[in-house]
């Protein structure tokens, strides 16, 4: 269960060597469950705008970090700044990301090194472990050059991984715990996997310089990654091979999300001396203790809350996954009224259709969505239509294209959408149905002085799950309104 390898990890106990610009060597523990420890990893980390420009970076003078009453720690700007500025450049060798190369000066970034091996093992989804992988190896360096980086990093981490078995529990959406508790196994696995292999490796070639592994640490590691590496071009044809490269940005991985972001990040070829420069630059003009955001990507709640342990409220990429299912559609009809022996015994030309549509047959991708921008997955729309329409001729004259698009026309007639958009309409308050709690009760867990920060977390997440579903109910009732008009006029 989910709940049970959360708990593992949560409780699992590591540490892994820690370097600093001294010989002296201790252990300091990877991830912790109290807030009351130093919200970075070292409590008086060195400044890591200073460090980054001592090492070639450009970071504009007007910029700080400092805690955003909106947007929490992260890059500030300290006076206005024109649209169009160059805000942060790093160099090359300021990106930390994973190279490979036989006369590499460190040996475990040499093909078929230790390191090398266990990168190998991990599946290309879990990109974030990969590099990971190479983060831990840095922490456990004495005298690391990425030191000032790393003990910048965040001692802990709120991704649903850390939750306790009963904050797991109450994110109460089936889809995210499945992730969840594939993540957690992942960790635990891999960390026998490594253990393993460590158990043959001699003190020099040891990948983490002779400290103990385990799953709190990989977890630590992972979420340090995916919460804030960047996936851009590699133009070093030397390094790990792939368009999207994973990589970890200092200074800059301190821009927070916005939808609506003051600025991009862009890569640009030095022609001096033909390295990699990665840059951000302002879009608009940055006001005077605006923090600096970029646009993380158009995700849904659950990506965001899985990789960056944050939840975005009114979130318009968020949505609701279902499995296209013929009981699931009859049971719908019990709700909307909307009665089709076909949701359970299509006819052979609707299999056909639906077959087309990857919703049918052996090959068919049975995972629907309700919610974000286009408010309904064109497949189910497009099933749906078809499974209510009885005229082969008059639906075969429409494209799958056109069947799929939830637009103000009706293409196989106002009747027919009306009842396609009413079973919707029930699809979402059965989904609603499915959630043990209410929002008022939620909001009332929310207020509690004794909830935790984890657990109001998983509460964010499922309250907007459902603020969405509602949300999108009203949206295909005003439609639903709208065609009731136009069959009372026409």
């Amino acid at each position: 269960m989910a709940t049970a390898a959360a708990s593992k990890l949560l409780t699992a106990t590591a540490g892994v060597l820690t370097s600093s610009t001294s010989t002296l060597t201790h252990r300091r523990p990877l991830t912790c469950a109290s807030g009351s420890h130093s919200p970075r990893l070292t409590p008086k980390p060195q400044d890591l705008i200073k460090w980054v420009r001592s090492k070639g970076g450009f970071v504009h003078p007007q910029l700080k970090i400092a805690d955003h009453s909106s947007h929490g720690l992260g890059l500030v700007s300290d006076g206005v700044i024109p649209s169009g500025s160059e805000l942060v450049s790093l160099p090359d060798h300021l990106t930390l990301r994973l190279r490979w190369s036989d006369d590499a000066q460190d040996w475990s970034d040499r093909p078929n090194s230790p390191l090398f091996q266990l990168v190998h093992r991990v599946p290309e989804e879990l990109w974030a472990m990969r590099l990971g992988l190479k983060l831990l190896r840095e922490r456990a360096t004495v005298g690391s050059f990425w030191w000032p980086y790393i003990s910048n990093l965040p001692e802990a981490f709120t991704m649903p991984i850390f939750f306790s078995g009963e904050e797991i529990k109450s994110l109460q959406y089936a889809p995210l715990l499945h992730q969840v508790n594939k993540r957690c196994r992942f960790l635990l696995d891999f960390e026998k996997e490594v253990k393993h292999l460590l158990m043959e490796t001699t003190p020099e070639t040891h990948p983490f310089c002779g400290q103990d592994v385990d799953s709190s640490s990989l977890g630590w590691a992972m979420s340090a990654v995916s919460s804030r590496a960047f996936r851009l071009h590699n133009l070093n044809a030397q390094d790990s091979v792939g368009a999207n490269v994973p990589m970890l940005l200092p200074v800059i991985d301190m821009c927070n999300h916005s939808f609506h972001s003051n600025a991009r990040i862009i890569q640009e070829q030095n022609s001096g001396n033909k390295k990699m420069l990665v840059q951000v630059i302002a879009d608009t003009q940055v006001e005077h203790n605006a923090p600096i955001t970029l646009n993380y990507g158009c995700l849904s709640n659950d990506l965001f809350l899985l990789d960056y342990g944050f939840v975005i409220p009114s979130n318009p990429y968020d949505h609701i996954e279902l499995r296209y299912d013929g009981s699931l559609l009859d049971a719908s009809t019990m709700v909307s009224g909307v009665s089709s022996p076909s949701f359970s015994s299509p006819a052979p030309w609707q299999e056909k259709i639906i077959s087309q549509l990857g919703l049918y047959g052996n090959d068919a991708l049975l995972k629907v969505t309700l919610g974000g921008l286009d408010l309904v997955d064109g497949r189910l729309l497009a099933a749906l239509r078809v499974l209510l329409a009885s005229n082969v001729e008059h639906v075969e004259k429409h494209s799958l294209d056109a069947l799929k698009s939830l637009s103000e026309d009706a293409p196989l007639g106002l009747s027919n959408e009306t009842a396609a958009l009413r079973t919707i309409v029930a699809l979402c308050a059965i989904t609603l149905h499915h959630f043990p709690t209410k929002v008022m009760a939620d909001e009332v867990i929310l207020k509690r002085s004794d909830t935790t920060s984890s657990m109001k977390l998983a509460i964010e997440f499922r309250v907007q799950k459902k603020l969405m579903v509602v949300d999108l109910m009203t949206k295909l009732s005003k439609i639903l309104r709208q065609l009731t008009d136009r069959q009372k006029l026409g």
